[in-house]
């Protein structure tokens, strides 16, 4: 039998069957109540979320103090599996072939040669795995060809790249302040929005996109976003007040637009995480979407504002 709402057993998909009725108990039957567990206003374990937030971040603050290169091979590995369940998700999704060999190996190429080569081998790795992606999918034929190819860029682009502006961070002598700064206005943001929206939040930002992501939350994620950019910038990196208050606007709007990029390719193929690793979470993936775009614009504007000695 089939329990209302319950969720697909397939691992990665969270794609809800849909509700059914259940038969009607007789006279006499005694009926059960199952007591329900609390979860929070987004419908995630709030207490298994928090806890493995916990886990990830110390985690990479750890890779940070015990040596700061050692952050790169913590982005390396999240790169990898994230990869993993986005092409997972959309071949059992859409039937979408992503070609996955070429994005494991150009994604390594690209997060790992950002450390002796800087930009100039991050690009160069960028257009040899697009590339790649293109030709493994030929002999495959011309049916649907350019879904699954631009499927392939699409998660080159949006994953390992921009995640390679993470992994910058960390290179110059102040680097681990650079990815500290980063992590705090990032949380900063996530933290405000998700607890204003989830008190206060009325009006829909997206509801075609994101239901639950509203103006209050918006608003709540500005405050604390630019508070958190203030204080980073500050006192962490020696920045000016405006810097800090840029900083923390800048990181507002990308993490929030990267979270809606990816309710919205999520809404697309119809599945509600990429993945299923983290409890409370869903995915690696489902905890880089604001972070990827974010990092690119936090290591364009401290380059700008702090520049590199």
């Amino acid at each position: 039998m089939v329990v209302a709402g319950e969720k697909d057993a397939a691992p990665g998909i969270g794609i809800e069957r849909a509700p059914q009725e259940s038969p009607a108990p007789s006279s006499g039957d005694v009926v059960r109540v199952a007591p329900v567990k609390p979860a929070s206003k987004t419908g995630r374990d709030l207490g298994a979320a928090v806890l493995v937030g916990l886990l990830l971040g110390g985690a990479i603050l750890a890779s940070l103090l015990w040596a700061r290169h050692l952050f790169i091979a913590v982005i390396a590995a999240a790169v990898a599996v994230s990869t993993v369940e986005m092409a997972t998700a959309f071949r059992r999704a859409r039937g979408i072939k992503i070609a996955l060999i070429p994005l494991l190996v150009g994604g390594q190429a690209m997060i790992w040669s950002s450390w002796p080569f800087g930009l100039d081998g991050v690009l160069t790795a960028f257009m040899l795995t697009v590339l790649a992606c293109l030709l493994w999918r030929a002999p495959g034929g011309s049916q649907h060809y350019l879904r699954d190819a631009g499927s392939s860029i699409f998660a080159v682009t949006y994953i390992p790249l921009f995640a390679t502006f993470a992994a910058q961070l960390v290179l110059p002598a102040d680097g681990v302040l650079r990815v500290v700064a980063f992590m705090l206005a990032v949380i900063g943001s996530d933290t405000g929005g998700y607890a204003i929206g989830a008190l206060f939040g009325k009006h829909p930002m997206a509801p075609r996109i994101s239901p639950k992501k509203s103006w209050e939350g918006f608003a709540g994620s500005l405050v604390s976003g630019v508070a958190a950019g203030l204080i980073v910038v500050t006192l962490l990196l020696g920045g000016q007040w405006w810097h800090g208050v840029l900083f923390g606007v800048a990181i507002v709007v990308t993490a929030t637009a990267g979270d809606l990029l990816e309710s919205l390719v999520k809404r697309d193929i119809g599945v509600k995480d990429m993945g299923n690793l983290l409890p409370g979470h869903g995915g690696i993936m489902d905890r880089m979407d604001s972070l990827l775009p974010s990092a690119m614009v936090a290591w364009l504007l401290l380059n700008w504002f702090i520049p590199v000695a």
